[in-house]
């Protein structure tokens, strides 16, 4: 079995074997090399120690020297080189006491978490699979190396890295593992909010994100997002559902694309269905509200999981204006329709409209999709007409008006949403001369 190693990494193979050293490539960028995926970074292994990697090679960076890693430089390109170690005892749940370098390969191998990521491999040796990897890629399965509870009980992040794989890979989650993830859940409080925030965005921007679900079914949002469970124990019984609330969220991220946003505005974009949920004296449901109550409770969560706040802005805005359908017929009403959602989340906004009715009653879905597509339509021909959509697209200024005769001040801000109004209704008056006529004195 042959793997191509990039040039630099195979030369920075090349130079610690020459020195005397074993070095292979190792990890992440082996398993996607067999499975004919490009690998994001070609990280090495060697029995060196890290002060023998810096003597060998002109430019490094100490990266985590403590731990055995060294990254060498060559161009711009930075490869990590990490000396075999055994793990010393685990404290936190997530790093060890200490690290003891060993001249075993196996040793190191066997300290990894899954057996499709405990492969080595360079040209000299061959591939390196002693826990079974390869027949794991064959089968399609993620399985601990060695005792899935000792892997867990090591480095809790593990227990979401499993399903984040199975969601990546399209994996499924060997049954001794999958049990052990279930079992040691509740170990994940011990995780910051920004490591469990990563693998989360990972597992969502997959190519398939239902693989969510596992998430509910062995307990890990109970742990790290209990809003999910509320809406999996939420029905919908509504002629425009066929589901609970979070089987409906699962299969509208199944029709979203995988952008970070859209996947997490999907994720919440129902979030607040349990809070708001009545139900009628004819056993309807009934979620008045929800939009907004999820755009609380979404601003909420992601906060919790240390977002940036240009995502949360984001994502809560679509959330609050994702059930949006007051829009009239023609240009008018979808010009109408972006002032009022906004020119910078539209797109989105639409995108997300058609995924959540996709997941909706397919009895009821042909007039909604048709209504949407006739929206987009027109959208598209407002753009190629360059139509004001927005306050920066209005053909005059506060600094104009002020010129015209205007004071600064609150008034100046309601007189320049006045004159968009009215070139929202007539596209034509959006010149300088024209605004300035109708301004009020």
């Amino acid at each position: 079995m042959e793997i191509k190693i990039p040039e630099k990494a195979r030369q920075i193979i090349a130079r610690l074997q020459e020195a005397g050293w074993e070095a292979y490539i190792v990890g992440g960028c082996v398993r996607d090399a067999l499975l004919g995926r490009t690998a994001a970074d070609w990280d090495i292994t060697t029995n060196a120690e890290p002060w023998q990697v810096k003597k060998l090679f002109s430019r490094t960076i100490d990266t985590g020297i403590q731990h055995g890693t060294v990254t060498v430089l060559s161009g711009r390109e930075g490869f990590e080189v990490t000396t075999y170690r055994v793990d010393g005892e685990y404290q936190d749940g997530r790093h060890p006491r200490e690290v003891r370098f060993t001249p075993s390969l196996l040793e190191d191998l066997r300290r990894r978490d899954f057996t499709i990521n405990a492969m080595a491999y360079n040209e000299k040796c061959g591939l390196v699979d002693a826990f079974g990897g390869i027949e794991d890629l064959r089968q399609g399965r993620i399985r601990c190396v060695g005792d899935p509870r000792e892997r867990f009980t090591e480095d809790a992040l593990r227990i979401l890295r499993a399903v984040r794989f199975s969601a990546q890979l399209y994996f499924s989650i060997e049954e001794e593992t999958r049990k052990a993830v279930a079992e040691f859940a509740g170990s994940l409080t011990r995780i910051s909010a920004e490591r469990i925030q990563a693998e989360l965005v990972k597992l969502l921007v997959s190519e398939h994100p239902e693989v969510f679900r596992t998430l509910y079914e062995t307990g890990i949002t109970r742990v790290i997002l209990p809003e999910f469970d509320d809406c999996m124990d939420t029905p919908q019984n509504h002629p425009h559902h066929c589901c609970s609330v979070g089987e409906h969220i699962l299969l509208t991220l199944e029709a979203v694309e995988a952008d970070k946003v859209l996947r997490l505005a999907a994720l919440f974009h129902d979030i607040g269905k349990p809070k708001v949920h009545t139900c009628d004296e004819l056993g309807v449901d009934h979620f008045y509200g929800h939009g907004e109550a999820g755009a609380e409770l979404a601003g909420g969560i992601l906060r919790r999981l240390k977002f940036d706040n240009d995502t949360i802005y984001r994502v809560k805005h679509l959330v609050k204006v994702h059930d949006y359908m007051q829009i009239g017929p023609g240009k008018k009403g979808v010009r109408r329709a972006v002032v009022r959602i906004g020119k910078d989340h539209f797109e989105d906004y639409l995108k997300l409209r058609r995924a959540d009715i996709l997941a909706q009653n397919p009895a009821m879905q042909q007039e909604k999709l048709e209504a949407l597509k006739s929206i987009e339509k027109i959208y598209q021909e407002i753009l190629k007409e360059q139509d004001c959509l927005s306050l920066k697209d209005l053909a005059v200024t506060g600094r104009d008006l002020i010129e015209a005769g205007l004071k600064p001040g609150p008034k100046l801000g309601e007189e320049l949403n006045r004159l968009l109004e009215l070139v929202i209704e007539y596209p034509e008056y959006n010149t300088k001369e024209e605004l300035l006529s109708r301004i009020s004195r």
